[in-house]
């Protein structure tokens, strides 16, 4: 590490909270309130003209509205200012093309979330090895899980301090995700070997060294399947099946527009929680496996893959039905359960973090191409995990998924040479506008 350059780095921090039900239902308030308060805002911005639309006049309408709905005055002030702020945000990224236009938050299609936007409201103390305990504004003072240094007491400063926080609802219950902000020293280039990583199905993450990354967890069962619940236990697997069964034979007998029953209800909620903990551990293994790979390596190359054209459903249409649907539904689903592009997210930050360099090369070809002579002959792909060179010359056999990743590291060391025009990535030219008399 360097001690002259210091950098500051911002990240989040997750932690689960101890709630009682009386905490759990204040906290639930507080998120529905905030859910309603954006469909409110959301309703009177497309009631206003245009040049009333402005975070001063929404501003006033929030607080004229907590005054006169008693419902809203549960959600701190504050709260209700970072719900004002999330919103004019989300227009902002509109009108720049980064997202799609806000809409109206639905009851159980949204995420329960509450802001807490000022660090200093959290007076944060450590009161046992493994808990925490933190202050929030009309729940009162709650533990949470200490599970990663934190930036509070005599520690904060004006560079390392904690400044803000999310409570977030899932199924395994409430959560707090901290805002952290430090200040580091830069560090130095690390000088470990290069490798190419190709993501895969079969094999998680191939490296072209040959130090596979596998979760230990086939993708597929016995009879050729897919397998979506890989990451549960055979006793977890049998519990979630049951609870499908149980929740389909119970909504057999509820009418169309009935409200769903607090049994059929329960067993949604059970069967939440086994997907959650499956989640959890997909997330605990990227976690592990990034942080060792930015720690061994100096230089990782990958596949700029587009992931949302890889997973598009192959039923075609009426007049040009597609082929192989259930088997491309099949992949489409084993490809999500993998989230490549998450891991190379994880993959991006951490490698700045320990001063490695993440770059991106172009993906068509490199599971054609042969590593070893360097041609691409049909039928070298036998199927998912077998490449066999066919050039009489060659003969090369080896996992489809090393070949790919030494392909993807030959790419990187050599250049843009021997990429395909059509994978090159290249720069746009700039629009010329018509002259007047052409238009």
């Amino acid at each position: 590490m360097s001690d002259n350059t210091l950098v500051k780095r911002q990240f989040g921090h997750r932690a689960r909270l101890a709630l009682s039900p009386a905490e759990v239902s204040n906290a639930d308030a507080q998120a529905h309130a905030a859910r309603t308060m954006w469909n409110l805002l959301h309703a009177w911005w497309q009631m206003m003209p245009k040049d009333k639309r402005t975070p001063a006049n929404a501003d006033a309408a929030i607080r004229q509205a907590r005054k006169d709905l008693d419902f809203l005055a549960v959600l701190p002030a504050q709260a209700a200012q970072a719900v004002l702020k999330t919103y004019v945000q989300a227009w902002k990224n509109c009108w720049e093309g980064r997202a799609n236009a806000p809409n109206f938050k639905g009851r159980f299609r949204s995420a329960m979330s509450v802001d807490v936007p000022q660090g200093r409201d959290l007076n944060i103390k450590r009161v046992h090895r493994g808990w925490g305990m933190v202050n929030l504004s009309k729940i009162g003072r709650v533990r949470f899980r200490w599970t990663k240094s934190l930036p509070v007491g005599k520690h904060a400063t004006t560079d390392n301090r904690i400044t803000g926080a999310r409570l977030i609802k899932d199924a395994l219950g409430w959560h707090i995700a901290f805002r952290v902000m430090t200040q580091e020293s830069a560090p130095a280039p690390h000088t470990g070997p290069e490798v190419g990583i190709d993501v895969g199905v079969t094999v998680p993450l191939a490296l072209s060294d040959g130090n596979h990354q596998d979760h230990g967890r086939p993708a597929r069962l016995p009879d050729g399947t897919a397998d979506r619940d890989k990451w549960l236990t055979p006793k977890e697997k049998a519990k979630l099946l049951r609870l499908e069964r149980e929740a389909a034979h119970r909504k057999g007998f509820r009418k169309r527009g009935e409200k769903t029953s607090r049994r059929l209800q329960q067993t949604y909620d059970q069967i939440k929680q086994l997907r959650a903990k499956a989640t959890r551990r997909a997330l605990d293994w990227q976690h592990q496996t990034t942080t060792y790979l930015a720690r061994t390596y100096g230089t990782v190359v990958v596949e700029a893959l587009t992931i949302t054209n890889m997973v598009k459903s192959a039923k075609g249409t009426v007049e040009e039905p597609g082929k192989n649907v259930a088997q491309k539904a099949g992949l489409n689903r084993s490809i999500s359960q993998e989230a490549w592009g998450r891991t190379v997210t994880m993959l991006a930050y951490k490698a700045a973090q320990y001063g490695a360099t993440l770059v991106k090369v172009p993906a068509p070809g490199t599971s054609q191409r042969c590593s070893a002579c360097g041609f691409t002959t049909p039928g070298s792909r036998k199927d998912q995990a077998t490449f066999v060179c066919k050039n009489p010359d060659c003969g090369f056999a080896a996992n489809a998924d090393w070949n790919a990743a030494r392909n993807i590291l030959h790419l990187y060391r050599i250049g843009l040479v021997a990429i395909p025009a059509a994978g090159r990535c290249s720069r746009q030219a700039p629009k010329r506008v018509k002259p007047a008399a052409a238009r």
